[in-house]
């Protein structure tokens, strides 16, 4: 979950390198730190607890001369964020500096061997032996850079995407991958690595992703050279990436994550394009298409998916039970992977990762193919490591989310989810025209809703102010409004710290209805569905017990305007479509409340974006 960036070339690569950390800085800001070889040949490694802007600050007075150089922005694992801990790390000779995202699982064993053999170490980190198992395989062998790094990650368990300098080589940078992202950017007659394309866009478009098991030898002035642990020559693949620069910039916004949840009406707009006609009455997936055979006759379809993807993961289980009738299973992928679940060859297994990097989704898929799964990915990140993993899948097209707190990703899983679920239907013959069509049609009136929704920003501002005082939350809904409510009080966690929990309201009076008094906010999804009735019974209650209701219903609703504190309207859509409106309010809420307390909403202590380690 940290950030790693590198550049050789003609160019100073100190700009480059800070520049492309602020671009990455949502995957880890708990420290920072760059290495550069000098214009007179030193490996000066400059660090410091806290933000890119504090490194800046640190370096202004010291030697940033250079044409290669790494850098890195710390999500900390092993070791509390300080000076010490950040990134980069030297060897004991300081003449070889590493950069590392992941974890190495054996470390406390190979730290020993190394303090047994003289070495010692000025980090409690995992990153620092892997550097020092490094350059003593290197010393003690008489080894080349490369072989050194070959034969250490040999002996390395775990995931690790790094990047070493070595001071008696002022041309070379050395990067290796296993089960972190890595990509390779190519421009002219330089090189740039990176976590992710993010930092690259802005200087060329071609890349080449590093898999599994390879380590890339990056030469100024030479064709990039791959080879597998056990020195296979590879043969690079270089893609074209489609990545508007404007995209990793604010716009006018104060932070991205506003930003982002004001893009969803064209994000979705952009999803569903070339996907649903222009009349709003068919839909084509490609991936639905190619592979309906296996699609139609599986047994069962697991969705595995982490946090905010969860959440949509739930959504999709009652869309593709409601719409296709196939039996549906949702799992954290961080449990499945690990408990030996019964998987069969008909299995269809949905893997959903906004980045297309989480290690527990990514290990998850990797455990239902190796037991004869098919497996569908759902994805943001174009090249990324599920998608390329999987048998085939369907990309959200939602663009570069940079907010840790995801918002438009969510929308863009949910309306891919709502498609697939359509697709399928039809070809399983398991809905009617008429129902088909109407679905169809209202999803794509969605965007112009999600627009109407966002005219209430100001409102819900206003409203926001009045609960910063809360030091607890509880947030209902019922059948496709309850992973609303799981993902409303997620949001509010995330980012304004304070403490809320998402239940389908039936269940309150199975123990919630306990927590209910004066200081309780509770958060009521109450949209015109037909378990209305029932919501309104559920919002009695906790007015009976003098709760603070917020309630989220459709446009023209009365009844319950007379019953809750506060309301918010929504425009009226059909229940399954429910998600895509209320999740928007919900979203704002969180925002805004974080605001007056005065959090980092972008940057939300203890998160970073993508998790990329266990």
């Amino acid at each position: 979950m940290c950030g790693i960036v590198g550049y050789i070339g003609a160019q100073n690569a100190y700009p480059i390198l800070i520049k492309a950390l602020k671009r990455l800085e949502y995957r880890g800001y708990d420290s920072a730190g760059v290495a550069l070889i000098s214009d007179n040949q030193q490996l000066n490694v400059y660090k410091t607890k806290g933000k890119v802007s504090d490194l800046e600050v640190f370096a202004a007075q010291k030697d940033i001369s250079g044409t290669i150089g790494i850098a890195h922005t710390r999500w900390a694992t092993h070791g509390e964020p300080c000076q010490a801990n950040a990134h980069p790390h030297y060897s004991e000779s300081e003449n070889l500096a590493i950069i590392h995202n992941g974890i190495i699982e054996n470390y406390a064993v190979l730290k020993e061997k190394l303090q047994e053999k003289g070495y010692t170490f000025k980090s409690s980190t995992d990153t620092e032996v892997l550097v020092q198992l490094i350059e003593y395989i290197k010393v003690s062998h008489n080894l080349d850079l490369l072989t050194s790094v070959q034969l250490a990650l040999h002996e390395v368990i775990g995931a690790y995407a790094i990047a070493i300098l070595n001071r008696n080589n002022p041309d070379e940078i050395i990067v290796a991958r296993k089960s972190s992202p890595l990509v390779i950017g190519i421009g002219k007659d330089e090189y740039f690595i990176a976590s992710d394309a993010t930092p690259i866009v802005e200087y060329t478009d071609k890349v080449v992703y590093l898999e599994d098991g390879e380590i890339a030898v990056i030469h100024r002035g030479q064709e990039l050279k791959i080879v597998t642990q056990d020195n296979i020559a590879v043969n690079p693949t270089i893609n074209t990436i489609e990545l508007n620069l404007g995209q990793l910039e604010k716009g006018g916004y104060p932070h991205f994550m506003l930003k982002e949840i004001f893009e969803q009406p064209d994000c979705i707009h952009d999803c569903m394009r070339g996907r649903i006609n222009i009349e709003g009455t068919d839909i084509a997936l490609s991936a639905i298409i190619d592979h309906k055979e296996k699609l139609l006759h599986a047994k069962r379809f697991i969705i595995v998916a982490c946090g905010t993807s969860w959440h949509a993961a739930l959504i999709g289980k009652y869309l593709i039970e409601k719409f296709c009738r196939f039996p549906v299973e949702v799992e954290y992928a961080s449990e499945f992977r690990y408990r030996n679940p019964v998987i069969n060859p008909g299995d269809v297994v949905i893997a959903i990762s906004q980045s297309g990097e989480t290690a527990d989704t990514l290990a998850a898929v990797e455990e239902a193919k190796n037991k004869g799964a098919f497996i569908y990915g759902i994805c943001n990140a174009v090249g990324s490591s599920i998608p390329r993993a999987t048998h085939t899948g369907s990309y959200i097209h939602v663009g570069p989310e940079i907010g840790v707190a995801s918002t438009k990703a969510f929308t863009g899983q949910v309306t891919v989810l709502t498609m697939l679920a359509l697709t399928l239907a039809r070809e399983k013959n398991s809905i009617g025209n008429e129902e088909f069509r109407q679905v169809v049609h209202e999803l794509s009136t969605i965007p112009e809703k999600m627009k109407k929704v966002l005219e209430k920003n100001d409102s819900i501002a206003n409203l926001s102010q009045i609960f910063t005082y809360a030091h607890n939350f509880i947030y209902l809904g019922r059948g496709f409004n309850y992973p609303v409510a799981l993902e409303g009080a997620l949001k509010l966690k995330e980012i304004s710290y304070i403490h809320a929990e998402g239940y389908p309201a039936a269940e309150m009076k199975h123990g919630p209805i306990a927590l209910i008094d004066t200081e309780m906010p509770v958060v009521v999804v109450a949209t015109h569905n037909n378990q209305y009735e029932k919501i309104i019974s559920n919002i009695q209650e906790i007015k009976a017990r003098k709760g603070k209701v917020i309630a989220l219903v459709t446009e023209g609703d009365t009844t319950i305007k007379n019953i809750a504190d506060f309301c918010i309207e929504l425009p009226k859509t059909i229940p399954c479509l429910d998600p895509l409106i209320t999740t928007i309010p919900l979203q704002l809420l969180a925002y805004h409340i974080a605001i007056c307390k005065g959090k980092d909403v972008d940057q939300p202590r203890n998160l970073a974006k993508s998790v990329t380690v266990e």
